[in-house]
C-alpha cells in the first residue's frame, strides 16, 4: 500500500535538502537555460560579421560603390581596406580575416570590353564559414557586374544615337547589336583561391571534438578520482598516513595525464584511419598541444574538486561550465554565428584556444610560432587552475 503522506514527507525532505546545497540548485536552475539559449543561438543563428580585408588598387566611383555595397552588409565586417594584394593574402594565412577581396587596378576602367578578375582569398580551414562566405560574396558582385554591364550599356546606346545623328542619314554599323552583350553583363570574372584547399565537415570537426573529447575524459575522471575517493572515505584513510596534499594532488594529476596521453594517441589514429584525416603539421606538435589542453582541463577539476564532498555535487559544478564551453567556443560551428556577446565570452574558456591551436596546427599546418599565442594561454590557465586547486584543498571534509 502506498503511504501518501510519507511520499510527500520525503519530498520536503529532498526539496529541503537541495535548498541548502546552493550549487546543485543554481545548477539546476541555469543549467537548462544556457543549453536552450547555445542551441538556440548557435544551431540556429546565421553567420555575421565575419572579418574580411578589401584590397583596393584604383580609386572612383564603382570602387566606392562597392566599398559601400561590402560595408552595408551585415555578413561582412571589414577589417581594413589596403593596397597590397600579397599583405591582403598574408593576413587571411596569419587568421587575422577570413577572406581578402581583391579589386584589380583596372577595376575604374568601364570602357574596356575585358572582364575584371576579382580575386578572393578565403581561409578554407573554417569549412563552414567559407561554405557560406563564397556564394555570397559571388552574389555581391554578380550584382556588381550587371550594374556595371548597365552602365556600359547606357553608354553605348548614347555614342550609337550621337553617331547616327551626325551621321544625317548615313547607315551606322556601330550599333549595340554589334556588341556582344554576354561579354558586356559579364564584367566582372570573380576567382575563388581557398588557401588551405578543399576541406570537408569532418576536418573541420576532429580537431575540436579531440579537444572536446580530452576536455570531458579530464574533467569528469578527475571528479571520481578526488571527489568519489573522499565521498567513499578513501582520501581520509590515506591522510591517515604521512602523505602530502602535493603527493596526493601530484599522483593524481600524473595518473590522469598518462591516460589522457593515451586517449589522445588513440583519437589521433583513430581519426586517421576511420575518416581519413591528414595532419597538415606536426603530428608531435598535435599530441602536446593535447596533452597540454589534458593538463589545463585537469586542473579545472582539481580547482573544483577541492572544496566538495561528493561526487554528485562535483558534477552540478562543473555541468553549467562543460556543457557551455562545448557550444561557445566553436567545437560544432564557427563562432561568428553566435550573438556578439558570446563571441566575447568565448575567449575566456580554455576550449577555445585548444581549438583554435589544433585547428592551426592539423588544417593550415601552422608551426608553434604560429600558435604560440594559443599554447601560452592554455598554459596559463593551468597555472592558475592549479594554484588555485591546490591552495584550496581541503582534506578534512
Amino acid at each position: 500500500m502506498v503511504e501518501t503522506k510519507k511520499i510527500w514527507w520525503m519530498l520536503k525532505k529532498d526539496l529541503i535538502v537541495l535548498w541548502r546545497h546552493k550549487p546543485r540548485l543554481m545548477s539546476i536552475i541555469i543549467f537548462p537555460i544556457l543549453m536552450i539559449a547555445l542551441f538556440g543561438y548557435g544551431m540556429g543563428g546565421t553567420i555575421e560579421n565575419v572579418p574580411v580585408v578589401i584590397v583596393k588598387q584604383s580609386d572612383g566611383p564603382v570602387t566606392d560603390a562597392t566599398l559601400n555595397a561590402i560595408k552595408d552588409m551585415s555578413f561582412y565586417n571589414v577589417k581594413d581596406i589596403i593596397g597590397d594584394p600579397q599583405r591582403g593574402k598574408e593576413m587571411v594565412e596569419s587568421g587575422q580575416v577570413k577572406a581578402a577581396i581583391i579589386l584589380p587596378s583596372d577595376y575604374e576602367d568601364l570602357n574596356s570590353s575585358n572582364a575584371k578578375s576579382v580575386v578572393t582569398y578565403v581561409d578554407s580551414s573554417d569549412q563552414m564559414a567559407a561554405q557560406t562566405l563564397i556564394p555570397t560574396t559571388q552574389g555581391l558582385f554578380n550584382q556588381i557586374s550587371a550594374q556595371i554591364g548597365m552602365k556600359k550599356l547606357e553608354a553605348l546606346n548614347s555614342q550609337s544615337q550621337a553617331i547616327q545623328v551626325q551621321s544625317q542619314g548615313v547607315q551606322n554599323t556601330s550599333t549595340l547589336g554589334a556588341v556582344n552583350y554576354q561579354n558586356i553583363m559579364n564584367s566582372i570574372n570573380f576567382q575563388i583561391n581557398k588557401i588551405y584547399g578543399d576541406i570537408k565537415y569532418i576536418n573541420f570537426l576532429v580537431p575540436a571534438i579531440l579537444a572536446m573529447t580530452i576536455m570531458m575524459g579530464a574533467m569528469f575522471s578527475m571528479g571520481e578520482a578526488l571527489a568519489g575517493e573522499r565521498e567513499r572515505g578513501e582520501l581520509a584513510r590515506l591522510f591517515m598516513t604521512p602523505t602530502s596534499v602535493a603527493t596526493v594532488v601530484g599522483g593524481k594529476i600524473i595518473s590522469k595525464l598518462t591516460i589522457e596521453t593515451a586517449r589522445a594517441i588513440l583519437l589521433i589514429f583513430a581519426a586517421i584511419v576511420l575518416f581519413g584525416i591528414t595532419i597538415n603539421g606536426s603530428m608531435v606538435l598535435t599530441i602536446l598541444l593535447l596533452v597540454l589542453s589534458a593538463l589545463c582541463f585537469v586542473g579545472f577539476g582539481i580547482m573544483v574538486s577541492a572544496r566538495v564532498s561528493t561526487q554528485e555535487d562535483y558534477t552540478q559544478m562543473v555541468m553549467p561550465f562543460t556543457m557551455p564551453m562545448m557550444f561557445v567556443s566553436g567545437v560544432f560551428y564557427p563562432i561568428e554565428t553566435m550573438p556578439w556577446i558570446f563571441q566575447k565570452i568565448a575567449y575566456i574558456f580554455p576550449l577555445t584556444y585548444a581549438n583554435d591551436a589544433l585547428r592551426g596546427v592539423m588544417l593550415k599546418g601552422a608551426g608553434i610560432g604560429d600558435v604560440w599565442l594559443d599554447i601560452a594561454v592554455l598554459a596559463g590557465f593551468t597555472l592558475l587552475f592549479f594554484a588555485l586547486g591546490v591552495t584550496r584543498f581541503n582534506r578534512d571534509i
